[in-house]
C-alpha cells in the first residue's frame, strides 16, 4: 500500500480521489495540490449562478449540508493536507517527486509521492485572435471569471453577449444571459450546427428554433476573425459574415486537456494531449493514475480510445482511482458519453454516436427519428417528445440515442435507459422490449423508448420506407406540380387546412380509409405519406402495399418533427 498519495488538480476528480483513499485507507498520507485558492467545487454550475439561479458563488463549493470545501475543510473532514496556490512544474518519475512553486512567493520545493494522481483537467480552447487581450472577454471555466461575468451584467454594462462556441458551456451561458436577464446574445459557431458531435443536424435544427425564440441568434457555419475594442474593453466581434456589437464575449470553443506535466514527463499520450490509461485508470507509468477531461479511455461504442469531458465522469473515475491509490483494483471500462442540457423551452440529451458520428466511424447506420406522447395519450399533462436512435444495418446493434424534450426529467430517464444499454452491446430489439415502468402520469403502456425501437426494427426489416422531417420538408419546398403525391393519412378535420391551403397538391386520405379509396392513389407517381406523429402514416403504409403500390416513403415524425424543423408548410 502507497504511504504516501499526491493529487495534482483540486477540483473534480482530485479531491474525490484523496477523500476515497482516505476513507479506505486512513494511514496513507494524501496532498491535494491546486494553483488555485478555490477548490473543489462544481464548475458545471457557473452558467447558473450567473443566471442567478443559484445565488451566491460560494453554493457551488459548498457540500449539500452547506459547509465549505476548502482546504481547511478537507484537512478537518477528511485527512487531506491541501497545497493551495501552489503549482506543479514538473515530474521526476525516477525519483517519485513532484518539483512545485508557490504562486505568490515563487518559492520552489519538491513533494515525494508513492502514487501520483493526475487531476489537472482541462483549459478552454482561445484560438489566437487579434484583440483576445480585451478587457471584457472571458472563457467562464472559474469561479473568479463566473463573478466577473455576473458582474458585469448585474451592473448594467452589458447591452449585447456574444458566444463564441456552440456546444454545451456556450449555449448554457446563452441561455444564461438571455432568459434571467434579458439581454440579447449570439452565439457563433464554426460548425454547420450547434452541439456538433452530440446531436444530429435535424435535432439541432429544433434546439435553434428554442434558442432563437428567446432572443438568442445563432451563426453557424461562420468564424470570428477578431475582437475590436475601445478603450481597452471589447466592443466588436467580427466574423467573416459580420460584424457583432459585445459587451461581453464568452469564449466557449472547446477545450484542451492540460497535458502539459504530463508529456513532459514522458508519459503516452494521444494525439490531441490526452493521457492514455488502462481500464484502472493508470498511465504508462504503473504509479501514476489519471482521469477527467485530462485522459483518454474507451469509447464502449466504437471501441477505439475516446475522450470524455464531462464533471460526473470525472467524480466516476475519481472514486476507482482513490480505491486503487488505496491498494484496491476497481475498473472503469469506457464511458459512452451520456450528457444533457436545459435550454428554454426545451431540454435536450443523448449518449454514444449520432447519425453522422456513426457514419463518419464507418458504419452502415441508419436513424430513426420519431414523436410520441411523454405520458399516456389521455393523461391531462403530456408533451410530445422527440427521440432519434442510431444502429447498424445487418447486426441490429444500437449506435447512439439522442432526444428533444419541453420535459427534460422525462428526456433524461429514457435516455439513461439506453445509456446503460449501449455499453453492453445492446440490439435493436433489446429496446424494443425494454422494461420500463408504466403509469399514465409519467409514461405510456407502450412507451417512447419501446416505440422507437420498433420503429427500427420495421425499418432494418423493410417494413417501414423513411423519410426524414428535413428530407420532407425540402421535398415540399422544392416540389414541382403534380411530380409527387403529397396523401396525409390523418383524420379529415386534422387534414383539411393543408387541403385548403394546397388544392390539388394536398390530399387528405386517412389511414382507415386506405382500402376503400385505394383508386384515387395514383400508380404512377412517388408517394410521401405523412400523419401527425409517423404511426399512422406507417399502417397507410403498409396498407397500401398490401394494394400493390409500394413507391411510397412514411414521414418519420410526421408534421410534428417538420413543425418542430421550422418547416415553412
Amino acid at each position: 500500500m502507497a504511504e504516501r498519495v499526491v493529487v495534482i488538480g483540486a477540483v473534480a476528480l482530485g479531491p474525490k480521489a484523496a477523500a476515497r483513499c482516505k476513507r479506505l485507507c486512513p494511514e496513507a498520507h494524501v496532498t491535494l495540490i491546486d494553483q488555485s485558492t478555490r477548490i473543489s467545487y462544481g464548475g458545471c454550475g457557473i452558467p447558473f449562478y450567473v443566471s442567478g439561479e443559484v445565488n451566491r458563488v460560494d453554493e457551488l463549493q459548498e457540500t449539500p449540508y452547506h459547509t465549505l470545501r476548502d482546504a481547511a475543510f478537507f484537512k478537518t473532514h477528511k485527512g487531506v493536507d491541501v497545497l493551495v496556490r501552489t503549482r506543479a512544474t514538473a515530474i521526476n518519475r525516477a525519483e517519485r517527486t513532484i518539483t512545485v512553486e508557490n504562486v505568490d512567493t515563487g518559492a520552489v520545493s519538491t513533494v515525494p509521492y508513492d502514487k501520483l494522481v493526475l487531476a489537472m483537467g482541462s483549459s478552454a480552447f482561445k484560438p489566437p485572435l487579434p484583440g483576445l487581450e480585451l478587457a471584457g472577454i472571458s472563457a467562464a471555466t472559474n469561479l473568479e471569471e463566473a463573478e466577473f461575468l455576473r458582474a458585469e451584467v448585474a451592473a448594467g454594462r452589458v447591452n449585447h453577449v456574444v458566444v463564441v462556441g456552440g456546444g454545451f458551456i456556450g449555449l448554457e451561458m446563452a441561455v444564461a444571459f438571455a432568459d434571467m436577464w434579458g439581454i440579447p446574445v449570439s452565439v457563433v459557431e464554426l460548425a454547420d450546427q450547434i452541439l456538433p458531435n452530440f446531436l444530429s443536424d435535424g435535432l439541432s435544427h429544433m434546439a435553434v428554433q428554442d434558442l432563437q425564440g428567446h432572443s438568442v441568434q445563432v451563426y453557424t457555419g461562420e468564424k470570428v476573425l477578431r475582437f475590436e475594442g475601445e478603450g481597452g474593453r471589447v466592443a466588436r466581434v467580427v466574423t467573416d459574415k459580420r460584424t457583432i456589437e459585445a459587451e461581453l464575449v464568452v469564449m466557449a470553443a472547446g477545450v484542451r486537456p492540460n497535458s502539459e506535466l504530463a508529456v513532459a514527463a514522458g508519459l503516452a499520450v494521444a494525439e490531441r494531449g490526452q493521457v492514455l490509461v488502462d481500464e484502472q485508470l493508470r498511465t504508462s507509468d504503473p504509479n501514476i493514475y489519471a482521469g477527467g477531461d485530462l485522459a483518454s479511455v474507451k469509447n464502449l461504442v466504437t471501441g477505439k480510445p475516446g475522450w470524455f469531458p464531462l464533471g460526473s465522469m470525472a467524480n466516476r473515475q475519481g472514486r476507482v482511482i482513490g480505491t486503487n491509490v488505496a491498494g484496491g483494483s476497481a475498473t472503469f471500462p469506457g464511458a459512452v458519453g451520456s450528457w444533457g442540457i436545459k435550454l428554454f423551452d426545451y431540454a435536450a440529451a443523448g449518449a454514444g454516436l449520432t447519425i453522422e458520428a456513426a457514419r463518419r466511424e464507418g458504419f452502415d447506420a441508419i436513424k430513426v427519428h420519431m414523436n410520441q406522447l411523454d405520458r399516456a395519450h389521455f393523461y391531462p399533462e403530456r408533451d410530445l417528445m422527440t427521440l432519434e436512435l442510431v444502429a447498424e444495418r445487418g447486426t441490429n446493434r444500437v449506435l447512439g440515442v439522442q432526444g428533444i424534450s419541453p420535459n427534460g426529467d422525462a428526456l433524461i430517464a429514457r435516455i439513461n435507459a439506453v445509456a446503460y444499454l449501449l455499453g453492453h452491446g445492446c440490439l435493436v430489439e433489446d429496446i424494443s422490449n425494454l422494461e420500463v415502468v408504466y403509469t399514465p402520469p409519467f409514461a405510456s403502456a407502450m412507451d417512447i423508448i419501446n416505440a422507437l425501437g420498433n420503429v427500427a426494427e420495421n425499418i432494418l426489416a423493410g417494413r417501414l420506407v423513411p423519410l426524414e422531417a428535413e428530407e420532407f420538408a425540402t421535398l415540399w419546398q422544392a416540389r414541382l406540380q403534380g411530380d409527387v403525391y403529397f396523401l396525409d393519412a390523418r383524420a379529415h378535420k386534422d387534414a383539411e387546412a393543408m387541403v385548403e391551403k394546397y388544392p390539388g397538391e394536398w390530399h387528405s386520405i386517412p389511414q382507415d380509409e386506405i382500402a376503400a379509396r385505394i383508386g384515387e392513389v395514383p400508380k404512377d407517381k412517388p408517394i410521401v405519406v405523412l400523419c401527425n406523429t409517423g404511426l399512422r402514416s406507417y399502417e397507410a403504409q403498409l396498407g397500401l402495399a398490401a394494394h400493390g403500390i409500394t413507391n411510397t416513403r412514411s414521414v418519420l415524425g410526421g408534421m410534428s418533427s417538420a413543425k418542430r424543423l421550422g418547416s415553412k408548410i
